[in-house]
């Protein structure tokens, strides 16, 4: 199919872009690498009256450190992120699940900060930014905000962002004591959405959890934040006993359906089995200074 009519806008900078959305916000589509995007205007499930391109905007690709945070741009996509020593050296998990998006064409044009404002129930790098308690950098004409992932995801395809805004960047907290991560997914061939997706990170304070996050994929309306299963790890020793507590209830908070990948019920086992498998994991890399 071909998508239906759109103006087309490509601002040479973000201030021009801002200005179009804020005359223009209600009507308008923001594309990146345009990789969600296209898709659905082709099967015409997105009709926008305009499409305001950013992808040429200046600056908006970088990947670095500020401030205890990585801070991942805009325009940075999925290979970018897959191949940065700067995530190699703060983030593992992050180029980790970079491998996982799609394929190498997909992970060549699209970026991170598209695929979390497409809000697919089913995307990667939601579930990753909600496990690493991320924070996104909101600018509209009249200023900035930033809106923490946990309050970002409304349902399927649908966020905390206004119609005049953008997001400019992702902002990860980089701790100073052992964390470590893991990103597990379960899809039917190579490239496919997940059938099921799970997301960890942990910090370590000794010999226990100091901070834990756990984000589903594709087990609910939208990326899951299982908040009871971090809530209860925190303070405590990771022990195979503990883990697997954590795990069972991390299952507790999925919300899948029956469909063509599988049961509900089976959904729900494959979150335990890979929660548990992915904490176990994240201690290991914790230990090792792995990130």
């Amino acid at each position: 199919m071909y998508p239906t009519a759109f103006d087309y806008r490509a601002p040479a900078s973000l201030d021009e872009t801002l200005s179009v959305l804020k005359e223009r916000g209600d009507e308008a589509k923001v594309m990146a690498g345009g990789q969600s995007l296209i898709p659905l205007l082709k099967l015409r499930f997105a009709r926008p009256e305009l499409v305001v391109d950013i992808g040429r905007l200046p600056h908006l690709n970088a990947i670095g450190r500020d401030d205890g945070h990585l801070v991942i741009g805009a325009l940075a996509r999925h290979v970018d992120i897959e191949n940065s020593p700067e995530v190699a050296a703060s983030a593992l998990m992050l180029a980790e699940a970079a491998h996982w998006i799609a394929d190498p064409l997909v992970r060549n044009r699209g970026t991170l900060v598209g695929s979390v404002c497409h809000a697919d129930p089913a995307g990667d790098w939601g579930s990753v930014i909600l496990a690493m308690h991320a924070d996104l950098v909101a600018r509209s004409a009249s200023g900035e905000r930033v809106i923490h992932a946990a309050d970002f995801f409304k349902g399927p395809f649908e966020t905390a962002l206004k119609p005049d805004e953008v997001v400019t960047g992702v902002r990860i907290p980089v701790g100073k004591g052992r964390g470590g991560g893991a990103y597990l997914k379960l899809e039917r061939k190579v490239g496919d959405f997940a059938t099921v997706a799970v997301a960890v990170h942990l910090h370590l304070d000794g010999n226990k959890v100091e901070a834990a996050g756990i984000g589903l994929t594709a087990v609910g309306p939208n990326n899951i934040k299982a908040t009871e299963a971090e809530h209860f790890l925190r303070g405590k020793e990771p022990t195979d006993e503990v883990i697997a507590e954590a795990a069972r209830i991390a299952s507790d908070a999925a919300e899948p359906k029956d469909d063509i990948r599988g049961s509900a019920a089976y959904k729900k086992d494959v979150v335990r089995v890979f929660v548990q498998r992915g904490l176990k994991a994240a201690v290991a890399r914790a230990k090792e200074g792995r990130s």
